[in-house]
């Protein structure tokens, strides 16, 4: 019994002895977490490289584009034929994907063999008819449907095929048969597949793999990284041809005399290093390599080798499997050394084992820095904190080595803490691969088409906005006429100004703006000399909710009260000065100083006002106060205030515009033309209201159903359809009502709605604009839908950006054509051939959003050709302008009392 436990710790003393022995032997192939991080980082140094338009040429790693640019998300569906080219078997398989809820794929499939004297005859031999091809060989794909083969491999040596397009190939043999025809969609290599079809199962598989007799990986890149395509958005697929990494010289100090060794004896040396030290047609030969050398240093085999041994490719890599596999491996690791001729000792097969087991180590530990390296470049991607993806897997060597996948997984979990990295094996990637490829781009072509035909009532054409524009002119002649006023939609009501700035205005003016929750007092100073600058003073005030819903005289003492706050604020108690007051509620105008307020909106509720001329309130407020005396001379609306504002500027303006929450505008329009205001000479200002435009049903057949929708659910149903169609307050509800109808036909969001998705004016205007700014990537425009409760893809980030686009266009276009109809109306008043003209214009949408200025520019331009329209940004209309209105009117005043 003793003896036996002697014996028992003898031979574990001795293998650990040996264990040892080569552990030392064998040092610069045990590679330390610290090593693979460096690896790691070099590795995305080769990445950036091969990405990069000025250094692909160069790269060791070449990161082709495959032209893949989304991965499964469930919905595909459609039978498919694919092709399995690479080796001298050749398969054909049918695939069929189903949609059912159960995402169901069926696969048929036949081998054939391929024979040599057409592997090695001329490319019209082998050409067969199939839809989409899965080529293990190396090509460059230029799109998704075309593929050049750079170079025969794996015993192929076809004439007339190398640098010419294998799909034009395809067809022409296709054609020479003449008997059927195939859509040929894809041509992916076997990592893509492999995405693919793990992609299919998981939707977070981003990453495909191969580590068999060969080694590669695909992930998916964002586009605004890829010099070599055109465009910054979306994703697509990039094979990264990472066996090349090391060709340039950047693993020469992680290389052992062995890799070097191995290269020399292959058929490519100084080729695809990196896949030299990882790969299943290699790691057999390292051992052997191994074994070879420490038998001639008299470390194994007492110094003695057998032919066999010293014959390459006699250990293989499935024998490395074979001796790591066996519970009692030291007794396998026999079997094989003396099936190579050797006569091994019990040292011997377990530093075989040990050999074995650090050559397969270093394999899976070299495989998973470089994934490190992927998955840190997509988390900095995505910006996000943690990581949770999956990597699809496929090969001989992952799949059958007993400890590869484990010891690849731990180490890539180890490299890399703060991703959460799931491995998914992959089932016949190769043919499967190429089926769900093609079954993607027909989902997506699919769903293109239908996003289309969506959106296509809302892409205005030239013809479409010239006749919006001839519509617009037949309204506002209307609402100018006497006849026709009390029907017209457009009400075109005049304001009482007179004249626009001419620069000689002087002299300090009070100003009042309300038109909302805040109140704002200004004094205004206008320098003397002519367009000499303008000093502002102001203060705000808050309106209480009980004041706004209170009584009138209870509002306008407030106001009174703000005046008089401000006036003591700014040294001025008891000075009478003149006042302009904007005051931007629905009113009827009988004069500059008489408004008559019609209704309250905004939440205003204050009683007795409606009805009532809110210059007499202001007043009576005034004198129930006593302690100053204003003289009240203009009240104007916004968009009048921003043509003042401007005009003082800019001589030339002589429209106003407002492109915010609402829009409206307003012109100088000939007296003789204003039936409802007495008099021939001159001009006035006409407040158009043109947000009316279409109440009457003149555009019913440009609105959507969209635009439908909006306005059933507003607080006005029926009235103001053109703001509704071209204001802030409206686009993001256009487009929630877009994205919920493509979210219900799946074409977003895999066809989940959620509920903050169905809340009415979550998704706010301000998002448009964020969402379209040229600087932000669809990374940031996916954090924006986060932040809403949706769940996106990259895919769905461009859908909803291109919606964001096309909805707000057409506003521009909108706004750009009733803006024609103004100015064109001007330069036919005045009988000219040629008018330059300048548009005073505010708002936060005109401001804010990156593309409105620009595209409404466009359409004045091509609208109204015979216009030279200049369009100038009003700094502060409502309150500068009011003040403005009041020095025209007082200048006007002066020069008729003298």
């Amino acid at each position: 019994m003793i003896a036996s436990h002697l014996l028992a710790y003898f031979f574990t003393e001795l293998n650990h002895d040996q264990v040892q022995k080569v552990d030392q032997y064998l040092y610069h192939m045990r590679l330390s977490d610290e090593t693979l991080l460096e690896i790691s980082k070099r590795f995305r140094k080769e990445m950036e490289k091969g990405l990069g338009a000025t250094t692909h040429p160069t790269a060791a790693v070449k990161m082709l584009p495959t032209f893949v640019r989304s991965t499964p998300d469930g919905t595909e569906h459609g039978e498919f034929l694919a092709l399995d080219l690479g080796g001298t078997n050749f398969r054909v398989l049918w695939v069929k994907v189903t949609d059912n809820g159960l995402q169901k794929v069926e696969m048929e499939n036949q081998i054939y063999a391929i024979p040599e004297d057409i592997m090695r005859g001329s490319g019209t031999q082998w050409q067969r008819s199939l839809p989409m091809t899965e080529w293990e060989i190396s090509i460059h794909s230029l799109v998704l449907s075309q593929s050049f083969l750079v170079s025969w491999t794996k015993g192929f040596k076809c004439s007339g095929v190398e640098g010419r397009d294998v799909v034009t190939l395809i067809r022409k043999a296709i054609q020479r048969r003449g008997d059927f025809d195939i859509d040929i969609v894809a041509v992916v290599n076997d990592t893509v597949g492999t995405m693919m079809t793990c992609g299919y199962d998981d939707h977070n598989c981003e990453i495909g793999l191969i580590v068999g007799t060969g080694s590669n990986a695909c992930y998916m890149e964002e586009m605004r990284h890829i010099d070599m395509v055109e465009g910054d958005e979306g994703r697509m697929c990039i094979n990264m041809e990472w066996g090349a990494f090391g060709d340039d010289g950047s693993l020469n100090d992680i290389r052992t005399e062995f890799d070097q060794e191995i290269d020399m004896g292959s058929l490519n040396p100084g080729k695809q290093l990196f896949e030299k030290m990882i790969s299943g047609m290699y790691m057999g030969e390292l051992v052997r390599l191994i074994l070879v050398k420490m038998a001639k240093e008299e470390l194994l085999f007492g110094g003695k080798l057998s032919p066999e041994l010293l014959n390459t490719g006699r250990f293989e890599t499935k024998d490395i499997s074979d001796i790591e596999g066996e519970k009692d491996g030291i007794r396998k690791a026999r079997e094989v050394l003396m099936r190579l001729g050797l006569d091994p000792t019990q040292e011997d097969c377990v530093a075989t084992h040990r050999i074995c087991q650090i050559v397969s180590t270093r394999s899976a530990s070299l495989c998973a820095a470089t994934l490190a390296a992927v998955l840190q470049r997509i988390k900095e991607n995505k910006g996000e904190e943690r990581l949770r993806s999956t990597i699809g897997v496929d090969g001989s060597v992952y799949k059958k080595h007993p400890h590869f996948a484990k010891c690849l997984h731990k180490t890539v979990r180890r490299l890399v803490p703060d991703c959460d990295v799931r491995f998914l094996r992959s089932e016949d990637g190769s043919g499967k691969g190429a089926a769900m490829v093609t079954a993607v781009a027909y989902r997506l072509a699919d769903q293109h088409r239908a996003r289309q035909k969506t959106l296509e009532p809302l892409q205005l054409s030239h013809d479409q906005l010239l006749e919006i524009k001839r519509r617009m002119k037949v309204e506002m002649e209307r609402g100018l006429s006497k006849e026709t006023h009390a029907i017209a939609p457009v009400k075109m009501l005049p304001t009482y100004v007179c004249a626009t700035p001419d620069g000689t205005e002087k002299g300090d003016f009070l100003a009042l703006d309300l038109g909302g929750t805040n109140f704002r007092v200004l004094l205004v100073r206008v320098r003397n000399g002519k367009w000499g600058g303008v000093e502002m003073h102001n203060k705000i005030y808050a309106i209480p909710q009980e004041v706004m819903h209170g009584t009138g005289d209870e509002l306008f003492d407030h106001i009174v009260q703000c005046i008089a706050d401000f006036l003591e604020y700014m040294g001025m108690k008891g000075v009478s000065l003149p006042l302009g007051f904007t005051f931007s509620f629905p009113c009827q105008q009988n004069s500059l100083n008489e408004s008559i307020l019609l209704k309250w909106t905004k939440g205003f509720k204050a009683s007795g006002c409606e009805g009532e001329d809110v210059v007499t309130l202001l007043k009576e407020a005034i004198h129930r106060r006593e302690e100053f005396d204003l003289d009240v001379v203009a009240v104007v609306n916004d968009t009048v205030g921003t043509m003042m504002t401007c005009g003082f500027e800019d001589p030339h303006c002589e429209v106003g515009l407002i492109v915010g929450t609402g829009s409206n505008a307003c012109y100088m329009e000939e007296m003789r033309n204003v039936e409802l205001v007495e008099g021939e000479e001159g001009r006035m200002c006409v407040n158009m209201e043109w947000g009316a435009f279409g109440d009457d049903g003149c555009l019913d057949d440009f609105c959507t159903e969209f635009d439908v929708a909006v306005d059933e659910l507003s607080l006005n149903p029926g009235k103001q359809r053109f703001e509704k169609m071209i204001s802030g307050m409206y686009l993001g509800e256009i487009v929630r009502n877009v994205l919920i109808d493509f979210t219900k036909r799946g074409l977003l969001f895999r066809g989940r709605i959620s509920e903050r998705l169905k809340t009415r004016g979550i998704f706010e205007t301000k998002f448009l604009s964020q969402i379209e700014s040229d600087c932000l990537a669809l990374l940031q425009v996916r954090a924006i839908l986060q932040h809403l409760g949706l769940e996106s893809t990259c895919d769905d980030s461009i859908i909803v950006k291109e919606v964001c686009t096309v909805v707000a266009r057409r506003a521009a276009q909108l706004c750009g054509a009733g803006m024609a109809a103004v100015v064109d109306k001007i330069r036919e008043n005045r009988g000219l051939d040629a008018l330059k003209v300048t548009v005073g214009v505010d708002g936060t949408l005109y401001k804010l959003h990156p593309h409105f200025a620009k595209v409404m520019h466009e359409t004045v331009k091509d609208l109204a050709p015979k216009c030279d329209v200049s369009f100038l940004q009003s700094e502060d209309g409502s309150g500068k302008g009011a003040a403005l209105i009041t020095a025209v009117a007082c200048r006007i005043r002066e020069a008729g009392q003298r």
